[in-house]
């Protein structure tokens, strides 16, 4: 039976650690999640804030490029001719290239259109522009009222309108930014304009997509960075035919303004869209080109409308999304680490502890054995004590016999009857003893019986059907119930005078149950048997008793599914009934 306490409580242990364990192993993922997380964030941060910087000062070097299109322009008007006519391409080359812009183009408006009628850019020549909205509706705007007034992107300046970086409808192969500027005194638009170049080298100088490679090459987790277009994400390309019946791309549209885009999946576009919409952060996990990754995207608003950030149809968006990408596998390589180190510690803890459990199933093992051994010995010295009292019976038989011989010669009939009676007597008692049937029982009484002579108490008992109880831990604990009532009886009797110390005890073996029941003299039992007697640690005796015996009676009762009762029959006797079902 304890064996297998034991390995129970070993199985439970380990089924405790490795729930324990498993508990761990997702608080750890979890935590480890919300730090990687919380690292993307902090890289977020940091790239949307040169991105914003970038951004704002990308706007602002627009704005200074803008102006300076409108003094090339003014520079320009004084420099030619007020008439169209009267100004040659040839001149318009030399002026350009005085200034320091790309080319410069003259606008002139016919009946139904606006063209470009004389240029230093031979592929400008005689190309309408009653196509390009809203910049047609601009262009006539200045030739009107010399101010533009439109609901779009662009910078309006005194008789002067500028809109942003964008592919040439006559070279879909260059980006420029062009100005237009017409006070009135001329019948044509000077139209000057600069290439991509001077903006790229500024932004290659703010170093956005420098800071994402940056931020990429110093992360264990960071694999990519982009900043999309969420209004014009996975809707295709909007590139147009020009009239000359090219492929024309615009540069507005484009659906990624910084950062790569290579860890591509088709839920990108609603997660982007989602984002923006919602203004909160969404936070997935995917496999993407077969490895397990973390995309994370964040919603940024930019708070008012930026030069480069439009839709589909060109109209100003107030924010974008920024992507980032990473390896979720660094996750898992801190987790297998960190179990590594657990494991270890595990394998350790369990290691001790089965030392220790060993050790403490020997010690149990050999306490066990040391209260058996005790047990077997007090039984044995019992035994011997009745054999020993038999021998001395045998023994003083001879003298029995002479003294009754003596008496009878001499006629003492009364001291006969009085020696024969006392000697039945203790004969009677002897037999009594032998004829309990069970051994340990019989040497039990037997002691007490002695322990009551010398106490001056008369105690009493009677057994039946006790040889059929069976020898071993149920014996043991039967003499450990009997030995703590008469114990607890003889302490009872023993402070009253030696005329009312009186115990009796009797026992039976039923068919269903076996049966004691103990009686003794208590003057107050009523009010005794009120009290908590059955508790571990009280007593009604003084400090020198620990209140232990009759709870260890009513402890292995109750472990035998038996009841004990207390009663008061008579006034001044207590009786303690024990039954136990077999």
């Amino acid at each position: 039976m304890p064996r297998n306490i034991w390995l129970m409580a070993i199985s439970l242990s380990v089924i405790i650690v490795l729930l324990s364990n498993a508990a761990y192993y997702f608080l750890t993922k979890q935590t480890l999640e919300d730090a990687l997380n919380h690292e993307m964030r902090a890289v977020a941060k940091q790239i949307e804030f040169s991105v914003e910087q970038s951004r704002l000062g990308a706007e602002k070097f627009q704005d200074q490029i803008g102006r300076e299109l409108r003094v090339a322009a003014i520079a320009a008007q004084y420099a030619l001719d007020p008439d169209v006519e009267k100004v040659t391409n040839e001149q318009l080359k030399e002026l350009s290239a005085k200034l320091g812009v790309e080319h410069i183009t003259l606008m002139k408006r016919t009946a139904d259109n606006i063209i470009l009628y004389k240029s230093s850019d031979e592929n400008e020549l005689g190309k309408g522009t009653k196509t390009w909205d809203p910049w047609y509706v601009a262009f006539n705007q200045l030739f009107d009222q010399h101010e533009v007034s439109i609901d779009w992107l662009g910078q309006t300046l005194p008789n002067f309108w500028s809109g942003p970086f964008e592919v040439a409808s006559t070279d879909p192969d260059s980006i420029y930014k062009w100005g237009y500027y017409h006070d009135g005194t001329t019948n044509y638009i000077i139209d000057p304009y600069v290439s991509y170049r001077t903006l790229a080298d500024y932004e290659k100088l703010t170093g956005i997509d420098e800071l994402i490679d940056k931020s990429i090459k110093s992360s264990d987790s960071l694999l990519e960075a982009t900043v999309f277009n969420p209004t014009t994400l996975g809707k295709g390309s909007f590139d147009t035919v020009n009239e000359d019946g090219k492929l024309q791309g615009h540069l507005l549209q484009k659906d990624i303004f910084y950062g790569t885009y290579r860890y591509q999946d088709d839920g990108d576009i609603g997660h982007v869209t989602k984002a923006f919409a919602t203004g909160t952060s969404i936070s997935v996990n995917e496999k993407i080109n077969g490895k397990h990754v973390l995309k994370l995207f964040i919603p940024v608003s930019t708070g008012s409308e930026g030069v480069n950030l439009v839709d589909e149809n060109g109209n100003p968006i107030h924010g974008y999304v920024l992507s980032l990408v990473s390896d979720y596998q660094v996750i898992q390589d801190r987790l297998d680490a960190q179990f590594l180190n657990i494991g270890i510690v595990i394998f350790l803890v369990t290691g001790i502890s089965l030392v220790v459990a060993l050790v403490a199933m020997r010690y149990f093992r050999q306490t066990r054995e040391k209260v058996v051994e005790v047990t077997q010995q007090t039984y044995v010295d019992e035994i011997n004590s009745m054999f020993q009292s038999i021998r001395a019976q045998r023994h003083d038989f001879l003298n029995h016999v002479q003294t009754i011989h003596s008496l009878a010669e001499l006629n003492k009939s009364k001291e006969l009857v009085a020696y024969t009676k006392e000697l039945t007597g203790e004969i009677r008692l002897m037999n009594d003893i032998i004829n309990i049937g069970n051994p340990a029982i019989a040497a039990l009484i037997r002691s007490k019986i002695s322990q009551a002579e010398s106490y001056r108490i008369a105690f009493s008992c009677s057994f039946s059907g006790l040889n059929r109880l069976e020898m071993g831990l149920k014996t043991l604990d039967v003499n450990r119930m009997l030995g703590n009532l008469i114990d607890n009886a003889f302490d009872e009797v023993m402070k009253y005078a030696e005329g009312c110390r009186e115990v009796e005890l009797t026992g039976s073996q039923m068919e269903d149950y076996l049966e004691f029941c103990i009686r003794n003299t208590c003057s107050n039992a009523r009010e005794v048997t009120a009290k908590p007697l059955f508790e571990a640690g009280f007593t009604t005796k003084d400090d020198a008793h620990q209140g232990l015996g009759l709870f260890t009676v009513k402890s292995i009762t109750e472990k035998y599914r038996g009841t004990i009762q207390v009663i008061t029959e008579d006034e001044g006797i207590i009786t303690f009934y024990i039954r136990i079902p077999h």
